[in-house]
């Protein structure tokens, strides 16, 4: 199960560093293509938190098996696109149909290993939750790099169908419910369906269309406010809701859905902004750029050993209070940040990066999630997980609008102090001059022109570099709060006996 909980996390992110050559493949805009990973998380937020309900009605096995089986044949219609609406269109399914591997193994892991035996599967979980898209971009680079971007999703082929043959066999925990069906919240489900949906439309392409002034976003963001007013009021007076929000009651809970938040907001706006600076800035490759942020997924692993050995001794909310503050100590370990950085400045950043996230993830399922009543387990899962996946939206939606307006701000300071009573930029103006003629002669006007473009560059790529850094203090402020707030969490006891009931 982990396999296939792996793959649909990882493929989240592995177009993210080859965007780029799937838009050249498929003749498609920068504007058409970021839509290739937008379709994948709209239909995937949408069915995480559903998936409680469709585990208590096919079982768990059968849930698992069509979703893999579903997202393997969704792959391969991706890698045999022929145009951006297909490939939108596909990786679309791609995500609904595998979107329910993610939150089942969360509760599957508290029915398979009772007691202290559930710290070394959340810790593994946790992990895998984290390096997946943590490792997507680099994955995806080098792909593209020595094959073609077709095969990031033929790579999903092999595992999907393992996944898909072997889980029926082995995992027998629980038994379907059909007859669910006939109760079923439809009106919940549609209203989530337009809620999410509308969300995360609005928080991905905000930032390109500036927001409310445009007329799909503001048309988006209505919709998804009321849709969202209404699931809200369904699932708090039906009585069978599609999630279980009275879990929410539970201050654990609450709180391990604020802390699983922020970790999303923290995970996917790194992986967003890291590849981003390297690819806009220093002009990196896709393989380039999958190499420079390896190192975070190597130094998580490394964590993994250390998180298990302490997690037996040492209580997991302080555990989780280091983890939260490494990683806000780490994303404030990126804010020196030059137009100079490359892999060798970012190895460090991203080390402590890496081995935070074991420690920030890991925890927050155990103590969450290990205080629920077996009952509310499954439909509160969905929930968790959503919460993940809500933050790295509104994450990357917030990064992407910081980039936007706070370079043109950071520019218009720059450009305040390129005048000529500036001895720096006139001398370095003229030494521009001066290549530059050399190269039009006879045409001044070209090469005082070209000068001029040269300087426009130097200031843009520097205000983009303030810009980033900008973006990390952010993330660090959100990270600080986390922390303050882990001291709330009550102390859960492991269960001493299997947890039979969860499904």
């Amino acid at each position: 199960m982990c396999v296939g909980f792996f793959i649909a996390l990882l493929d989240i992110q592995i177009v993210s560093a080859s965007l780029k050559d799937i838009g050249g493949g498929l003749s498609a805009s920068p504007d058409e293509v970021a839509s290739v990973q937008t379709s994948y998380l709209i239909a995937e937020i949408i069915v995480i938190p559903m998936s409680g309900f469709l585990a208590r009605v096919m079982s768990t096995r059968w849930l698992f098996c069509v979703s893999a089986a579903g997202f393997t044949a969704a792959s391969l219609l991706c890698g045999w696109a022929w145009d951006i609406e297909s490939m939108i269109a596909f990786r679309a399914l791609q995500g609904f149909l595998g979107g329910s591997m993610i939150p089942t193994v969360f509760t599957t892991a508290f029915a398979f290993f009772p007691g202290r035996k559930m710290v070394v599967a959340a810790a593994t979980i946790g992990a895998l939750s984290s390096l997946a898209p943590t490792l997507g971009p680099t994955i995806g680079g080098w792909i593209t790099d020595h094959y073609s971007w077709h095969w990031l999703f033929f790579v999903n082929l092999v595992p999907g169908l393992f996944v898909a043959i072997v889980v029926p066999r082995m995992v027998r925990i629980d038994e379907p419910e059909p007859a669910l069906i006939r109760s079923a919240d439809w009106l919940g489900i549609a209203l989530m369906g337009v809620f999410l949906g509308c969300l995360e439309y609005t928080l991905e392409e905000g930032p390109r269309w500036n927001w409310m002034e445009d007329p799909t976003i503001r048309a988006t963001a209505w919709t998804s406010g009321l849709a969202g007013l209404g699931f809200l009021w369904r699932s708090l007076s039906y009585a069978q809701p599609i999630v279980d929000l009275t879990a929410l009651k539970s201050r654990n809970f609450a709180l391990g859905c604020f802390f699983s938040f922020v970790t999303g907001i923290g995970i996917f706006a790194t992986i967003y902004l890291t590849p981003l600076f390297l690819g806009r800035v220093r002009g990196f490759s896709a393989l380039q750029i999958g190499l420079a942020v390896f190192s975070t997924g190597v130094f998580q692993v490394m964590a993994i050993p250390v998180y298990a050995v302490l997690a037996r001794r040492v209580d997991l909310r302080w555990l989780m209070m280091f983890g939260l503050g490494l990683f806000g100590l780490s994303m404030w370990s990126f804010t020196p940040i030059t137009h100079e950085w490359g892999w060798h400045e970012l190895l460090w950043p991203q080390a402590m990066r890496g081995f935070a996230q074991q420690f920030a993830v890991a925890p927050t399922v155990t103590l969450t999630l290990g205080g629920l009543a077996p009952h509310k387990l499954k439909l509160a899962s969905g929930l968790f997980n959503l919460m993940r996946n809500l933050g790295g939206a509104i994450g990357i939606a917030a990064c992407a609008t910081i980039l936007n307006d706070r370079t043109n701000l950071h520019f218009l300071r720059i450009a305040e102090h390129l005048n000529a009573a500036n001895p720096a930029m006139t001398t370095l103006l003229q030494r521009s001059q001066a290549r530059n003629a050399a190269l039009f002669v006879g045409d001044p006007a070209h090469a005082h022109a070209t000068s001029l473009r040269q300087l426009w560059s130097l200031a843009f790529r520097e205000a983009q570099t303030m810009t980033y850094a900008d973006a990390f203090v952010v993330i660090t402020a959100c990270f600080a709060l986390a922390t303050a707030l882990v001291p709330l969490m009550r102390k859960v006891a492991p269960p001493t006996g299997p947890v039979t009931e969860a499904h």
